[in-house]
């Protein structure tokens, strides 16, 4: 399924000649932003991104960069966490 999130505001960066094909961007992304095409991920729903990070913190390679912004997804974490400053 093809989510959208919000469009145009999804602060992630990939560098494809970073990446080393481990798949774990496409097993952990919840919104299914990435998939593989030729051992390489590919992404292809940005604007599906919510901003969690899985697949940053999963990437050996370092060649996803999520930042937060609009990332409703943050907020949401953090208020559940009882992290007012940052909600």
């Amino acid at each position: 399924m093809n989510h959208q999130y919000i469009k145009g505001v999804a602060k992630i960066d990939y560098d494809p000649g970073k990446c080393k094909g481990c798949k774990m961007c496409v097993i952990v992304c919840p919104q299914a932003v990435f998939k593989m095409n030729d051992k390489k991920a590919v992404l292809i729903n940005r604007d599906g991104c919510m901003e969690c990070g899985a697949c940053m913190l999963n990437c050996i390679a370092g060649a996803i960069n999520v930042s937060t912004g609009v990332g409703c997804a943050t907020a949401i974490i953090n208020s559940k966490l009882g992290n007012k400053q940052n909600a």
